[in-house]
This record gives C-alpha cells, sequence and structure tokens, in this order.
C-alpha cells in the first residue's frame, strides 16, 4: 500500500469519523436544550418535520378536529374539554377553545399564559394547521383547527393542542441541518487540502528523493537536489543531497588517488630503471673484462656506488614520503625561536654557499623574536630541500639568495628568492606534486634530482598546519613561501 492511498484513507477516516461525533454531540445537545429524550426518529419527526406534536398528542387534536367539524357544540362542554386537557396534560401539552375572539378554555398546563394576543388569525381554509408561536420569552409548538360553531350564526371557533418547547428548539430545528451540512463541507475541503499540502510537502520530495536513489544506483552523481523547505522532510532532502556530494568527492578522490598511484608506479619505474641499467652495463663490463687496468676498474666501480647512492637516495625519500603522505610519519613538536634557527641552517650550508659563489642576504621584518611549534628536524629538511633547489637552478653570475622573515597577524611568513632561470607559468601550479620534474627527460643527471623534494616539504609545512607555495617569472627567479603558528604562551 502507497503512502499516497494511506493518506487519502486516513483523512477519509478523519471525516468520517469526525462527522458522526459531529452528529451525535448535535443530536445530545439538542435532547439536553429542548428536554425531549425520545429516540432519533421521534426527535425528527417532533421538531424538523411538519408535525410539532407527538404521536398521542396527534391523535388528541385529531379527535377534537373531528368533532370540530361534526359536532362543534361539544367544544363547549367544559367537563369532556376537562377531560382531553387531562389527558394532554399526561403527555405535557395543553388545550385552548376560542370562540371569535375570545379564550372559552384554557388548559391546566397553560395557566399563567397570555395567549389571547399570540394566537394566529383564524384560517378557516385551514391552510397551516402547525406552527410555532412566541409568547413573550416562551416558545410553543401547536396543532390548530378553525372552525365554525354555527353557520347560520356566524360564530367561529378554534381548537389549539399547545405544548411549550425550550426557545432553543426552532433555532435548532433552522439551523442544526445547516451547520451539519457547513460542517461535512468545510470538513471534506479541509481534509482535501491538507491531502493536497501534504502530498505537496511529502510525497513530491520522496518521490524526488527516489528519482535520486535512482540515479545513484546507475552510477550518475551529477545531478542536484533542491530542498523545498526547512522542515524534516527539506533537512532530509538537504542531507541525502549532502550524502550525494560527498559520495561524488569520494569517488572523484578514489580516481585521483588511482591516477596518482597510476603515475606515481610509471614515475617510480622510470627512475629505478635508468640506475639499474647504468649499474647493469658497468657490472657486464667488469665481468666481460673491460676493465683491464685498476684505473679503469676503480672508475667502473665508482660509477656503479654512484648509481646505487642515487637509487638508495630515491628510496629513502619515496618511503619518507610515503609515511607522510600516509599519517605515519610521527611529529616531535617544541618550541623554536624562528630566526636563530634558520640562520643555524644557514650557517652550516655556508660552503655549499661559498663553493657555488652564492651571495646570502636576509630580511627581517620583525619587531620581537618569533617563537613557533615545529619539529626541528623535519623544519630543517624542509629548508634544506629548498635551498639545495635554489643551489642547482641558479647558474648565472652574480649568485643571489634571500631569505625573509616577517610576522602576519598568528603566523610567521618565511620567504626564499633567488634570481635563477624562474618556472615556466603551466609549470608552477604542479612543482610541489611528487615525482614532478620540469626537466621533461627525468634523468637523475638533470637539475631536480627526484622530484621528490618539493612534495616532502609540503607535506611537513602542512603537517605544521601551514601553507606553502611559490611565485616565478621566467628570466626573474622564483619566491617560495611557507607559514608557521606562532607559539604562543597562555600560562
Amino acid at each position: 500500500m502507497s503512502i499516497r492511498f494511506r493518506l487519502l484513507l486516513s483523512f477519509t477516516s478523519v471525516v468520517v469519523v469526525s462527522v458522526i461525533l459531529f452528529v451525535l454531540a448535535a443530536y445530545l445537545l439538542s435532547v439536553a436544550v429542548t428536554g425531549d429524550f425520545r429516540s432519533i426518529s421521534s426527535f425528527y419527526k417532533i421538531h424538523y418535520a411538519l408535525h410539532p406534536l407527538s404521536e398521542e398528542e396527534e391523535n388528541l387534536f385529531l379527535d377534537m378536529k373531528y368533532l370540530a367539524k361534526h359536532d362543534p357544540e361539544q367544544l363547549k362542554d367544559q367537563l369532556l374539554l376537562q377531560n382531553y386537557d387531562l389527558q394532554l396534560k399526561m403527555v405535557q401539552a395543553g388545550l385552548v377553545i376560542r370562540k371569535n375572539d375570545r379564550i372559552i378554555y384554557s388548559g391546566a398546563a397553560l395557566q399563567g399564559v397570555d395567549l389571547s394576543s399570540s394566537l394566529p388569525e383564524y384560517d378557516l381554509n385551514n391552510n397551516s394547521i402547525r406552527n410555532t408561536l412566541n409568547v413573550g420569552s416562551r416558545f410553543f409548538s401547536y396543532a390548530k383547527f378553525d372552525f365554525y360553531f354555527s353557520p347560520e350564526s356566524g360564530e367561529m371557533g378554534s381548537v389549539f393542542v399547545i405544548r411549550e418547547r425550550s426557545p432553543f428548539a426552532e433555532m435548532i430545528r433552522t439551523l442544526l441541518p445547516i451547520l451539519i451540512l457547513v460542517f461535512v463541507i468545510i470538513l471534506l475541503l479541509t481534509g482535501f487540502l491538507l491531502y493536497r499540502y501534504v502530498t505537496r510537502k511529502i510525497i513530491r520530495p520522496l518521490d524526488k528523493l527516489r528519482q535520486s536513489a535512482e540515479h545513484i544506483k546507475n552510477g550518475d552523481l551529477t545531478f542536484e537536489l533542491q530542498a523545498a523547505s526547512r522542515d524534516e522532510v527539506g533537512q532530509l532532502v538537504q542531507t541525502f543531497d549532502q550524502m550525494r556530494r560527498r559520495l561524488f568527492e569520494s569517488i572523484q578522490l578514489q580516481l585521483r588517488y588511482e591516477e596518482n598511484r597510476k603515475q606515481l608506479l610509471s614515475n617510480i619505474s622510470h627512475d629505478l630503471r635508468t640506475p639499474i641499467t647504468t649499474i647493469k652495463g658497468y657490472a657486464e663490463g667488469i665481468r666481460d673484462g673491460v676493465t683491464n687496468t685498476p684505473e679503469k676498474l676503480n672508475k667502473y666501480v665508482g660509477a656503479i656506488h654512484t648509481r646505487a647512492t642515487d637509487m638508495e637516495r630515491l628510496v629513502d625519500e619515496l618511503l619518507f614520503y610515503s609515511k607522510l603522505d600516509m599519517k605515519k610519519e610521527p611529529f616531535s613538536f617544541r618550541q623554536l625561536e624562528l630566526s636563530p634557527f634558520l640562520h643555524r641552517i644557514a650557517d652550516e650550508l655556508a660552503i655549499e654557499f661559498d663553493n657555488h659563489a652564492v651571495e646570502l642576504r636576509w630580511e627581517e621584518k620583525l619587531q620581537e623574536p618569533i617563537y613557533v611549534l615545529a619539529d626541528a628536524e623535519k623544519l630543517k629538511r624542509v629548508m634544506m630541500n629548498l635551498l639545495d633547489n635554489c643551489l642547482k637552478y641558479m647558474k648565472q653570475h652574480p649568485k643571489r639568495l634571500t631569505i625573509g622573515i616577517e610576522r602576519q597577524d598568528e603566523h610567521a611568513l618565511v620567504r626564499i628568492s633567488d634570481n635563477g632561470p624562474g618556472i615556466h607559468p603551466e609549470s608552477l601550479p604542479h612543482i610541489f606534486e611528487r615525482f614532478y620534474r620540469e626537466e621533461p627527460s627525468r634523468s637523475p643527471a638533470a637539475p631536480g634530482g627526484s622530484g621528490l623534494g618539493l612534495a616532502i616539504a609540503q607535506q611537513i609545512i602542512e603537517g605544521h598546519g601551514g601553507e606553502i607555495w611559490a611565485t616565478s617569472e621566467p628570466g626573474q627567479g622564483t619566491n617560495v613561501y611557507f607559514t608557521l603558528k606562532i607559539f604562543v604562551d597562555r600560562r
């Protein structure tokens, strides 16, 4: 059974139960107001049909109507009238006899009620013999019959059987059916509008969710769901769309990881094949006796050692990068004063700077010492990798290298600038990718090494909660920036 059908069934049940309860309450209210405890059929006949009297009252009225037609003089007999009035009194009604404009008999149940001015006019055709009348604040229902006591004398007479009713009886008799009809119409209209509203607010979004699930089942994650409301259904739609986006991003990330894995295997294979081929060639030369002199043998052995060292360095860097990438390389943070720390690293490379004829400059825009939380060994590796890149690429003279330090809000900014050949704009976004080298041959002898130095630097800086980036223009040198969070002692 669908939700739509269940909602329709629920609203129909509510309408039916509400109508039954309303009719029952209306009946009980009518009984309470009128004091009539008869059955529903009797209640209906008394108050809503053309007979305002009960069955017993009607029978007595018909007897007196018969007398008025055939022997009207008997209606002047007080004993007879008292007998009929006694019977009417037993059913809570009263008898009234009118002669011309004067009441000649009024029953005991009607004592104290001035009916003379309230009785209806004579209607000898008796077109309307049953109706109601008001006497002051009291309300009565009656049946009457107009006749002639003596056609020769022209004496007119009327016989009335009257019963007092609640003043609300007429109002109930008139308004209750209308109220029931209006209530049923309003209830049906409200149920229909609620059904349409619930269908639009719940069924349609759920149907969209079903269609979206079909898209996901078919592998389509490019669609987008828009929540039409902020209620629970709207929140469900938003959560479903967030799940769809996360799933789409996860699949895209997985595809990128797969592509990177393939690229990584290709790069490793390429970088290892060249030294292995070289080592194999030199080893075959030694085996074949090409090294027939000590000088050649030393040359071949030295070349093998150099290539093996290159392979060892590449494997070490790859292992270190893999640990960083998988978050398995622990960081040992401690408080460091940044400027002296960087100066010590530069001092360790002083001989290298002298050998390459590099002029080192410092640009420190500091008002006070800057302390950072950092892993000293890993941060030193970042500086070594960045400075080593500068030394490899700077060829023209004079060679200038600048290290800058400044404070930016809650971060320390470190800049390393050289006046080397710069980086092509199309290569700049990729220099922090693993195994990326701008030199297309990927020869280990070419500047740039393994292509893991900048990727390792990025992993380390991001592990410190900082950022690293580069700017460069061909022929104008390269600037590499990284940030570190400043340590604040909150004790």
